[in-house]
């Protein structure tokens, strides 16, 4: 199963996730990592740019892929993914834009992209480090429940609730939601060495409940965890509150050597 770490706050996450990127940066300097956007990895991306500052990180030869773009959306708009993450990644950690890719949402030639973009992430060696959030319905990256756990990026349907939690991104307005998206499948992610999750607060327990400690479904696209050999869940207390074991998960993490990491 995924490795659980109960921890107090987005920014004691943040920490986690930066320490173990700026490790990997420095063992292996053309590192590529894998990129997110929500709310959930802001304080971790925060962090890191602080972490790559303070410690003088060469990060001129990290490579990036982004996990998802909305279809028909114009990259330049603010909310696009692309925008997104060059605001929240690109910019402040200092990422050379041009390696780092995000799908390609363009309505003309969506149909052949999502085979495209699973070869270019191949061809640059595989993600090293992916770093994911949760929606209320376990879904990550934009596979909706129902999801295969063997799909590449492909285009994908929104469900009604995501277009309606993504509305805030848009003046609360869900008819500026676009329904249909890009997104990197569930097969392409556990390809990535280390898989990171991040939930924070109350409305994500449940999801969070089915992801560590549920059965392994295609209705909880996230639960496809517990197949890949490396992968670190890390939650606040209010995220934990419905793991039956999270007594184990603290003391499991409190007597960790410390060169494992995470």
């Amino acid at each position: 199963m995924a490795e659980v770490i109960i921890v107090k706050d987005e920014d004691e996450a943040g920490e986690l996730y930066a320490s173990c990127v700026a490790d990997l940066i420095r063992s292996k300097p053309d590192a590529v990592l894998g990129l997110a956007t929500g709310s959930s990895p802001l304080a971790a991306y925060r962090h890191l740019a602080r972490r790559v500052a303070q410690d003088g990180i060469d990060v001129s030869k990290v490579r990036g892929f982004a996990l998802d773009e909305y279809a028909g959306l114009d990259p330049r708009h603010p909310q696009s993914y692309r925008s997104t993450i060059t605001r929240t990644v690109v910019e402040p950690v200092g990422l050379n834009p041009d390696l780092v890719h995000v799908p390609d949402g363009n309505l003309k030639t969506i149909a052949g992209a999502g085979r495209a973009y699973d070869a270019t992430i191949e061809a640059a060696g595989g993600v090293d480090l992916q770093i994911l959030g949760i929606g209320t319905d376990g879904h990550i990256g934009f596979n909706e429940p129902g999801s295969s756990l063997a799909s590449g990026t492909r285009i994908k349907t929104l469900a009604e609730q995501t277009r309606i939690d993504n509305a805030r991104f848009f003046d609360g307005d869900i008819e500026r939601v676009p329904t249909h998206c890009i997104t990197q499948g569930i097969g392409t992610i556990l390809k990535a060495r280390h898989l990171v999750l991040l939930a924070f607060g109350a409305g994500k327990a449940e999801a969070i409940e089915e992801t560590c400690e549920g059965g392994i479904s295609a209705f909880c696209p996230a639960s496809a965890l517990q197949l890949h050999p490396h992968a670190t869940v890390i939650v606040d207390e209010a995220a934990a509150s419905r793991l039956r074991h999270k007594d184990y998960y603290k003391y499991a993490f409190a007597h960790k050597p410390a060169w494992q990491g995470i």
